[in-house]
């Protein structure tokens, strides 16, 4: 069984276990603090939704993982996903890398793209000046969870004006219960830099049935001038507990771009914010989720101004079947002083049976004048007029429907930068579609 506990970690076999691993001084005594904690704070409270109902704290242990020696000794389920001839790929198993590959012309041009584990000893002041910096380990139960478990994770730098042209690939997944998942993904994008990162994360099929819950987070810098682009597909089993935290802090003329997949089995949360702290930043947002069965979902998005002339965009958009639930929330936040800001958001919802559930709630927060904003909110089933004009051309119902359906998901379905991923999106989107 996985391990069910009423206080997480502890301070002591916490920091025994990141000595044993070799981590630098520093993160061995912000992983006891965050321990600490764990038994006094609370968990995050997203809008309608108890999450505290659900099984929190199946964390599990640390296990050694052994690497592979070639990528055909991984799952049929991870093969998959990765993008044929990739020269940059992380992969990580359960608690910790078993593949990681570089290509020698971006190690050659300064980019770093390992694990985190590997990061904090061979590149840790770099590490310690980001990490737990766009999110505090000390704001809730969630994140000081992962400050003392984390394992694995990623992380991505690129120095001062380099371009990465071919995104770099990462694969997260667990066939384990019992072992801790709990990645955390870090990545710094430095002045006029560019780089486009990717990763799913997967239960491998038939291989997890027992509680698990996968507690992790992505913090995202992008410098003056640089841009990000990072897509990720969530696809664990039904059994787990996703809780997913990303955030992204963006400088002057800096841009963040997310395309988020959260396709899940089982019940989950995902915020995604970006916090636009310089002039001229921006923020593209979009986020896809199909539910099913008794699922319950929180999905929110977030955009905070602080720049001048800074601008946001988020897009979310569920279908919602059986007795499916979800909770879409989009707030957008416009601080004094963000003079000429931008903030649109829309949500939308479809849901293909009377007893799925899904609320929408755009939120605008305006401080300041010289500002535009707008959103725009949808709940409803498919329409059938669409249907039967579908049907009029010789398409039989059950095809309409998934065609005006995939109408509906695709504006996030295309924007996958990797076609391995792509596909992978659109496999998942026919079986829960198709139940």
């Amino acid at each position: 069984m996985s391990t069910q506990l009423t206080t997480p970690t502890d301070r002591q076999s916490t920091e025994a276990l990141a000595r044993s691993k070799g981590e630098p001084n520093w993160l061995v005594a912000l992983r006891g603090q965050a321990a600490e904690l764990t038994a006094t704070l609370p968990w995050p409270k997203p809008e309608k939704v108890k999450i505290e109902r659900w099984n929190l704290t199946a964390v599990g242990q640390y296990e050694a993982t052994a690497v592979v020696s070639s990528i055909s000794e991984l799952p049929q389920t991870v093969q998959e996903l990765i993008a044929e001839g990739t020269e940059n790929l992380l992969v990580q198993k359960n608690t910790g890398a078993v593949w990681s590959k570089l290509s020698s012309e971006l190690a050659d041009k300064g980019v770093i793209f390992t694990d985190l584990e590997t990061a904090v000893k061979e590149h840790s002041e770099l590490v310690e000046k980001y990490l737990f910096q766009a999110i505090k380990f000390d704001e809730d139960k969630l994140t000081a969870l992962n400050a003392a478990l984390w394992n694995g994770g990623v992380f991505v730098y690129v120095p001062k004006n380099v371009e990465v042209e071919l995104p770099l690939q990462a694969v997260l997944y667990n066939d384990k219960a019992e072992a801790t998942f709990a990645p955390h993904i870090l990545i710094v994008a430095e002045d006029n830099s560019r780089v486009t990162y990717v990763d799913s994360t997967v239960t491998v099929k038939d291989a997890v049935t027992e509680a698990f819950t996968h507690p992790s987070l992505v913090e995202v810098f992008v410098k003056p001038g640089a841009q990000v682009r990072f897509g990720s597909v969530h696809s664990l089993g039904e059994s787990g507990v996703d809780l997913s935290l990303r955030r992204a802090v963006v400088d002057r003329d800096g841009r963040i771009e997310w395309i988020i997949g959260d396709l899940n089995d089982g019940n989950t949360v995902s915020d995604t914010k970006s916090v636009l702290v310089g002039h001229g930043s921006t923020s593209d947002t979009k986020v896809i989720s199909v539910g099913q069965h008794k699922q319950q979902m929180s999905l929110t998005t977030q955009a905070v101004h602080f720049g001048k002339s800074s601008d946001s965009n988020m897009i979310t958009r569920a279908v919602m079947r059986d007795s499916a639930s979800a909770i879409i929330n989009g707030v957008t936040k416009i601080e004094h002083g963000a003079t000429k800001a931008n903030g649109v958001q829309a949500e939308k919802v479809l849901m293909l049976s009377s007893k799925a559930r899904g609320d929408a709630n755009p939120i605008l927060l305006i401080d300041e004048d010289d500002v535009t904003a707008g959103h725009a909110a949808s709940v409803g089933q498919v329409n059938p007029e669409q249907v039967y004009y579908l049907m009029s051309r010789g398409i039989t119902k059950p095809d309409a429907e998934r065609l005006i359906i995939h109408g509906f998901l695709a504006p996030v379905v295309s924007e996958v930068p990797v076609e391995a991923v792509r596909d992978q999106l659109n496999r998942l989107l026919e079986r829960k579609l198709e139940g």
